[in-house]
Protein backbone atom coordinates (compact mmCIF):
# COMPACT_ATOMS: atom_id res chain seq x y z
CA UNK A 1 0.00 0.00 0.00
CA UNK A 2 1.63 3.11 -0.89
CA UNK A 3 1.27 6.21 1.41
CA UNK A 4 0.36 9.50 0.32
CA UNK A 5 1.37 12.66 2.05
CA UNK A 6 -0.59 14.61 4.14
CA UNK A 7 -2.77 17.67 2.61
CA UNK A 8 -1.21 20.06 5.17
CA UNK A 9 2.33 18.41 4.62
CA UNK A 10 2.03 19.15 1.23
CA UNK A 11 0.88 22.83 1.73
CA UNK A 12 4.26 23.64 3.70
CA UNK A 13 6.25 21.91 1.45
CA UNK A 14 4.86 24.10 -1.49
CA UNK A 15 5.66 27.06 1.04
CA UNK A 16 9.03 26.07 1.99
CA UNK A 17 9.96 25.43 -2.11
CA UNK A 18 8.06 29.03 -2.94
CA UNK A 19 10.08 31.01 -0.11
CA UNK A 20 13.80 29.02 -1.44
CA UNK A 21 13.06 30.03 -5.03
CA UNK A 22 11.56 33.16 -4.62
CA UNK A 23 14.88 34.01 -2.65
CA UNK A 24 16.82 32.34 -5.23
CA UNK A 25 18.24 29.42 -3.51
CA UNK A 26 18.94 25.70 -4.65
CA UNK A 27 17.72 22.64 -2.54
CA UNK A 28 21.33 22.22 -2.20
CA UNK A 29 21.79 25.35 -0.54
CA UNK A 30 18.87 25.31 1.48
CA UNK A 31 19.68 21.95 2.82
CA UNK A 32 23.19 23.13 3.59
CA UNK A 33 21.76 25.72 6.07
CA UNK A 34 19.39 22.79 7.81
CA UNK A 35 22.21 20.08 8.21
CA UNK A 36 20.61 17.67 5.55
CA UNK A 37 20.86 16.84 1.74
CA UNK A 38 19.46 18.25 -1.41
CA UNK A 39 17.19 14.53 -0.95
CA UNK A 40 15.75 15.21 2.05
CA UNK A 41 14.78 19.05 1.20
CA UNK A 42 13.13 17.69 -2.18
CA UNK A 43 11.39 15.47 0.49
CA UNK A 44 10.29 17.99 2.93
CA UNK A 45 9.38 20.09 -0.28
CA UNK A 46 6.51 17.47 -1.64
CA UNK A 47 5.41 16.78 1.58
CA UNK A 48 7.04 12.97 1.28
CA UNK A 49 9.29 13.45 4.60
CA UNK A 50 6.95 15.59 7.65
CA UNK A 51 9.09 18.52 8.79
CA UNK A 52 9.69 18.73 12.43
CA UNK A 53 9.24 21.60 14.69
CA UNK A 54 12.85 22.42 15.04
CA UNK A 55 13.66 21.92 11.88
CA UNK A 56 10.54 23.75 10.13
CA UNK A 57 12.07 26.48 12.93
CA UNK A 58 15.38 26.41 11.14
CA UNK A 59 14.15 26.56 7.99
CA UNK A 60 12.05 29.93 8.60
CA UNK A 61 14.90 31.73 9.78
CA UNK A 62 16.81 30.60 7.08
CA UNK A 63 13.89 31.61 4.57
CA UNK A 64 13.94 34.82 6.53
CA UNK A 65 9.84 34.45 7.29
CA UNK A 66 8.04 33.79 10.14
CA UNK A 67 6.80 30.15 11.48
CA UNK A 68 3.45 31.05 10.22
CA UNK A 69 4.64 31.86 6.96
CA UNK A 70 4.07 27.48 5.66
CA UNK A 71 1.04 27.85 7.13
CA UNK A 72 -1.01 30.94 5.50
CA UNK A 73 -4.10 29.15 3.05
CA UNK A 74 -3.82 25.61 5.19
CA UNK A 75 -7.32 26.09 6.03
CA UNK A 76 -8.40 24.97 3.06
CA UNK A 77 -6.79 21.23 3.60
CA UNK A 78 -8.62 21.26 7.19
CA UNK A 79 -12.16 21.34 5.13
CA UNK A 80 -13.05 18.15 3.41
CA UNK A 81 -14.55 19.53 0.44
CA UNK A 82 -11.87 21.24 -0.55
CA UNK A 83 -9.47 18.46 0.42
CA UNK A 84 -7.43 16.85 -2.63
CA UNK A 85 -5.43 13.09 -2.34
CA UNK A 86 -5.34 12.89 -5.78
CA UNK A 87 -1.49 13.02 -6.21
CA UNK A 88 -2.05 14.17 -10.19
CA UNK A 89 -4.06 17.10 -8.98
CA UNK A 90 -1.53 17.91 -6.36
CA UNK A 91 0.72 17.74 -9.43
CA UNK A 92 -0.63 20.09 -11.22
CA UNK A 93 -0.76 22.50 -8.79
CA UNK A 94 3.10 22.21 -7.90
CA UNK A 95 3.24 23.30 -11.84
CA UNK A 96 0.91 26.03 -11.69
CA UNK A 97 2.20 27.75 -8.46
CA UNK A 98 5.86 27.43 -9.71
CA UNK A 99 4.95 28.95 -13.00
CA UNK A 100 2.98 31.57 -11.55
CA UNK A 101 6.20 32.11 -8.91
CA UNK A 102 8.27 32.26 -11.82
CA UNK A 103 6.69 35.03 -13.40
CA UNK A 104 5.90 37.20 -10.48
CA UNK A 105 9.21 37.62 -9.91
CA UNK A 106 9.86 38.27 -13.68
CA UNK A 107 7.48 41.38 -12.90
CA UNK A 108 9.61 44.77 -12.65
CA UNK A 109 7.33 46.98 -10.90
CA UNK A 110 6.83 46.90 -7.10
CA UNK A 111 3.28 48.21 -7.65
CA UNK A 112 2.14 45.86 -9.83
CA UNK A 113 3.58 42.99 -7.74
CA UNK A 114 1.82 44.47 -4.71
CA UNK A 115 -1.61 44.86 -6.56
CA UNK A 116 -0.81 41.36 -7.59
CA UNK A 117 -0.15 40.22 -4.21
CA UNK A 118 -3.66 41.72 -3.03
CA UNK A 119 -5.70 40.21 -5.69
CA UNK A 120 -4.36 36.68 -4.93
CA UNK A 121 -5.19 37.17 -1.58
CA UNK A 122 -8.71 38.71 -2.09
CA UNK A 123 -9.35 35.63 -4.78
CA UNK A 124 -7.88 33.20 -1.65
CA UNK A 125 -10.56 34.53 0.56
Amino acid sequence: MEKTPHPIDVHVGLRIRARRKMLGLSQTQLGNELGVTFQQTQKYERGTNRIGSSRLAMTAAALDVAISYFFEGVEAHMQPSLKTDNPADQEKLDVECEGLSASYRRIKSPLMRSRITDLVRAAAG
